[in-house]
C-alpha cells in the first residue's frame, strides 16, 4: 500500500538547530491549506489504490488549529481511498495539546500523534529555542490519553553541548514514565545555515565528545530494550505492533505521494518534490501549476536508496529482493562489499537479509558509504 504526507511549515518560532523547511508567516495558514486542498485535486492520479498511512508532518502542524486541520482531512478522505485501518499521524508540539485540542483530535481520523519532546530539562529547552516545557510534555500525554490517542510519539535528542550522562539517563527515566508507544531518539546535530551550527563555528558552545555521544546511545538502546521497547530503526524504538507504519513504508521503498511546500513523492520509478518558497508554491497552485522537480530513478540510484534505507532497519536488506528487482550483479556487489564488514563483526546475515550489528551501527554511514555502487 501507499501512504500520504502532507508538509504544514508553520512554526510559532524557530528551533535552533531544525533544518528542516519552516516559516513563522502564520498568517497564511488559511490560504495555504486552500493550497494543499487543490494541490491534492491536482495530483489525484499520482498513485493509485488505496492509502494504508496518512502523515501530517512540519513544522508545527498543530498550529494549524482543529478547523483547518478537520478542512485538511476532509478533503484527503474526499480525494484519496484511505483504508479503515490506516495509521494516521499528526504531529503536535507539546504546549499545543490542550485538553480541548486532544479531544478536537480526537474526533478527526487521528490515531497517532508524534511529539518533539526533545529533552525533560527546561534549562535545554530554552537553549533550543523550544516553547514548551517538561512539565506541558507530560500534561500533552496525559490531554491525548484522557482524549482516547492510544498511539503517541515522543521525539528525544541527547549530545547536547555540557550534557550528562545522568542527566540523558534521566531523559531516558522521565521518558519511560509517560510510557509513550514509540520514541524515536537523535544526537544534536548541527545542520549547515542553522542558529546551532553558526554557535559551533563561532566556538560559542562546544560539542559532546564522540565517545560519550555513543556511551549515550548505548544506554538508550539498553534502557529501552529493558522497558520491552524494540529497536526496529537506528533511531526508532517501539512497543510491540506500534512501530511508525509510514515510517516504515519510507525504509522499505514503498511509494508515497508528498503534498504541500517542499514534500516529496516517490512512485517507484521517479522522485519529485515541491518547491520549498511558500509563497512560490501557493502561486503555482493558485495558477492551477504543481511547482516541482523530477528525478527519474535508474537501478543504481535505487540500489543506492535501498542501501541508506534499508539497511537503517532491524530487517536490513534483503538479498533476494536486491537480485528481483535489480538483477544479479547488484545482489553481487551488495555481498561481496559486506563480506569484510561481515567478518569484523559490524554486520550480519540473516537468511537472506543483511544486517548491521549494534557495533555497526556506529558506523552506518561509513559502511553505507562502502556497500554503495558509484
Amino acid at each position: 500500500m501507499s501512504g500520504i504526507y502532507v508538509h504544514i511549515p508553520f512554526c510559532r518560532s524557530r528551533c535552533i538547530y531544525c533544518g528542516f523547511y519552516s516559516t513563522t508567516r502564520l498568517g497564511l495558514r488559511t490560504r495555504y491549506v486552500d493550497a494543499l486542498c487543490r494541490e491534492m485535486e491536482l495530483r489525484k492520479d499520482y498513485l493509485h489504490g488505496t492509502f494504508s498511512t496518512v502523515y501530517i508532518g512540519g513544522g508545527t502542524p498543530s498550529q494549524l488549529g482543529a478547523p483547518l486541520l478537520r478542512r485538511l482531512f476532509y478533503y484527503i478522505y474526499k480525494v484519496y481511498t484511505v483504508a479503515n485501518d490506516a495509521e494516521v499521524t499528526v504531529e503536535c508540539n507539546p504546549d499545543d495539546v490542550t485538553t480541548a485540542f486532544a479531544a478536537e483530535l480526537a474526533q478527526m481520523p487521528v490515531n497517532r500523534v508524534s511529539m518533539g519532546v526533545q529533552t525533560f530539562s527546561d534549562e535545554r529547552l530554552r537553549f533550543l529555542h523550544r516553547r514548551h516545557t517538561a512539565a506541558q510534555a507530560a500534561a500533552a500525554v496525559e490531554n491525548l490519553r484522557h482524549a482516547g490517542i492510544t498511539n503517541i510519539s515522543i521525539d528525544l535528542m541527547f549530545g547536547f553541548p555540557g550534557q550528562t550522562m545522568t542527566q540523558w539517563q534521566s531523559d531516558i527515566r522521565r521518558a519511560l514514565e509517560l510510557a509513550p508507544e514509540h520514541i524515536s531518539a537523535y544526537s544534536l546535530m548541527y545542520e549547515d545555515g542553522t542558529p546551532l551550527k553558526r554557535m559551533l563555528d563561532s566556538r560559542t558552545i562546544k560539542p559532546v565528545d564522540d565517545g560519550l555521544s555513543l556511551a549515550m546511545y548505548d544506554a538508550l538502546a539498553d534502557s529501552l530494550a529493558a522497558a520491552g521497547y524494540e529497536h526496529y530503526e537506528i533511531s526508532n524504538f517501539a512497543r510491540p505492533g506500534f512501530r511508525s507504519r509510514h515510517n516504515s513504508s519510507y525504509w522499505q521503498q514503498e511509494p508515497y505521494i508528498g503534498i504541500g511546500a517542499a514534500a516529496h513523492s516517490f512512485d517507484m520509478r521517479s522522485r519529485q518534490w515541491n518547491t520549498a518558497s511558500l509563497s512560490d508554491y501557493i502561486a503555482a497552485i493558485e495558477q492551477g501549476r504543481i511547482p516541482m522537480e523530477r528525478e527519474i530513478l535508474d537501478a543504481r540510484t535505487t540500489y543506492n536508496d535501498i542501501v541508506t534505507t534499508a539497511l537503517r532497519t532491524a530487517e536490513g536488506i534483503n538479498t533476494s529482493y536486491v537480485e528481483g528487482r535489480l538483477g544479479t550483479i547488484y545482489k553481487d556487489h551488495l555481498e561481496k562489499e559486506s563480506a569484510p564488514f561481515i567478518a569484523r563483526g559490524l554486520m550480519r546475515r540473516d537468511g537472506d537479509s543483511l544486517c548491521l550489528t549494534r557495533r555497526g551501527i556506529y558506523i552506518s554511514d561509513t559502511i553505507m558509504s562502502e556497500l554503495m555502487m558509484v
